[in-house]
């Protein structure tokens, strides 16, 4: 085929030009032009216009639905993987849609993600376009969590790696969103399993880069699934009924801040995508989080966290805290053989980071060194006494007696536990700051080197920071503590999310 914007993306595995002409590209493509529409409004089409399959969309189409020689479809898995906003929930509800419509008798297809949430962002925008056509929602009848054909006694689902009970299921075609975000295999295997009765199942799935390991510290689904793919294209390992397209930089070490990385991950730079997004987001987003979800790449996360002399930059050791200030307080602790740290920031546009305390086991002191949890305490009531505190954020992680304690006497006590979900937001707002500038700290030694001391992991939320397993005895809780202070008041009006009155 000519050459196109967009494609081919950087790993395709082969399909022979006469599968592609046999097969149901070009139908399904029709299909969704003429029965789907925009959903929401965007750069590239109002709400409500039929959507326009682009020129690299109808390529990959094409080469998913081919049919081989005695008619079948080619394919039984395939893998997508292409950076955010590239129109991917769109393509999928569509397909979704296509295949409910043009599918078998009696056929089944699903929506799966790791969460009910993520499932339902596919089948929400399939559920949408339905409601936003005519002819659409005169074939098709709506309900909750499905979508039924009447005609052929074929519906289409959600589910979710949170659902137990999977058994019974026959599907045709499964939709799975952000593969990278699975927490394990068994949801893949068993849909894939499930589809072991159809002539011509698809399991799809539809993502951007992610994590490589999972919580077992095995490859991840999706990483496993992109290397067998690269093997696949690569020509190392012959499988006809596994195709993979997968954009990302040729170069792995490519300046993910140069413009001319950009369209290598994303075949809708400039068209679903806009090229000043990418321009501002690379000013207030960590590296290693834009290359995975902006170039789309596999990314090693031992690097250091914030780009160097970052933080150092924003000391301000003439700006100084005064009584009765309106400042949130973060504690991060542990008992023994680690560290415990207080962080005040001041509540205002710019927040103010100071050192309220820390208790720190050094190389000199006895192996069974323990922190002074009375200590602590008395230090944080004299902070209370001193400064207008909104707030004493904890993770409650063994400190679950203290927080009671001091919520007794009165003291705005929350807990704060470091889960993902709470943590990968504040992390990135932090990231933002330091490096624009939009903080100031005391230039405490001790708070720059935690910092310094911070690396990243990718958990399926985004990424946190952590300490670099090389050097594990590298402290970095005034870090982890700084982040939950400047989180907190930065957004007080927030202060309610992802915190909860203990």
């Amino acid at each position: 085929m000519p050459r196109v914007r967009g494609w081919p993306p950087r790993w395709l595995t082969p399909v022979p030009p006469a599968d592609i002409r046999r097969g149901d590209g070009r139908l399904y493509a029709d299909f969704i032009e003429a029965t789907c529409r925009v959903t929401k409004d965007s750069i590239a089409s109002a709400a409500g216009k039929p959507m326009e399959m682009r020129p690299w969309q109808t390529a990959l189409l094409g080469r998913i639905l081919a049919r081989r020689r005695d008619g079948k479809l080619r394919h039984r898995q395939a893998l997508i993987g292409v950076a955010r906003k590239n129109g991917k929930s769109a393509l999928a509800a569509g397909i979704a849609l296509a295949g409910l419509v043009l599918g078998p008798e009696g056929g089944e297809a699903y929506s799966c993600a790791a969460d009910r949430d993520q499932a339902r962002i596919v089948f929400g925008t399939a559920r949408r376009m339905v409601e936003l056509d005519t002819e659409l929602s005169g074939l098709l009848k709506l309900y909750r969590d499905a979508i039924e054909y009447r005609k052929t006694g074929s519906v289409y689902r959600v589910l979710s790696a949170e659902s137990y009970t999977k058994e019974g299921l026959n599907p045709h075609l499964v939709l799975f969103d952000e593969v990278h975000a699975q927490p394990n295999r068994e949801l893949w295997d068993v849909m894939s399993l499930a589809m072991g009765a159809r002539v011509e199942p698809l399991l799809l799935g539809i993502t951007t880069a992610g994590v490589k390991t999972d919580s077992s510290g095995k490859d991840s689904l999706c990483y496993g699934l992109y290397q067998y793919g690269q093997r696949v294209a690569s020509g190392e390992v012959k499988d006809e009924s596994f195709f993979m397209a997968w954009w990302e930089p040729a170069i792995a070490s490519v300046d993910h801040r140069e413009p001319s990385s950009w369209p290598a991950g994303n075949p809708a730079l400039g068209d679903l995508v806009a090229v000043e997004d990418f321009a501002s987001t690379v000013l207030r987003t960590p590296e290693h989080s834009f290359r995975t979800k902006r170039l789309n790449q596999w990314v090693s996360v031992a690097e250091a966290w914030l780009p160097p002399g970052a933080f150092e930059s924003c000391t301000d050791r003439e700006r100084t805290l005064e009584a009765g200030d309106d400042v949130a307080l973060a504690v991060d602790g542990s008992y023994n053989n680690d560290s415990t740290a207080i962080v005040v920031a001041t509540m205002e546009a710019k927040p103010h980071l100071a050192v309220g305390g820390l208790w720190e086991r050094l190389p000199d002191d006895a192996v069974d060194w323990t922190v002074d949890i009375m200590e602590v305490e008395a230090r944080i009531r004299e902070l209370a006494s001193v400064y207008n505190v909104s707030g004493i954020y904890f993770d409650p992680f063994r400190w679950a007696r203290s927080m009671q304690v001091l919520e007794d006497e009165g003291l705005p006590v929350v807990a704060f536990p470091q889960s993902g979900s709470r943590m990968v937001p504040a992390t990135a707002r932090f990231y933002e700051a330091a490096v624009n500038g939009l903080l100031t700290h005391d230039g405490n030694a001790a708070l720059i080197r935690h910092v310094a001391n911070c690396r990243v992991k990718a958990s399926a939320a985004g990424l946190m920071v952590t300490k670099d397993a090389k050097t594990s005895s590298r402290k970095i809780d005034l870090a982890v503590t700084a982040i939950m202070a400047f989180d907190r008041a930065s957004i007080p009006e927030e202060a309610d999310i992802g915190a909860q009155a203990f």
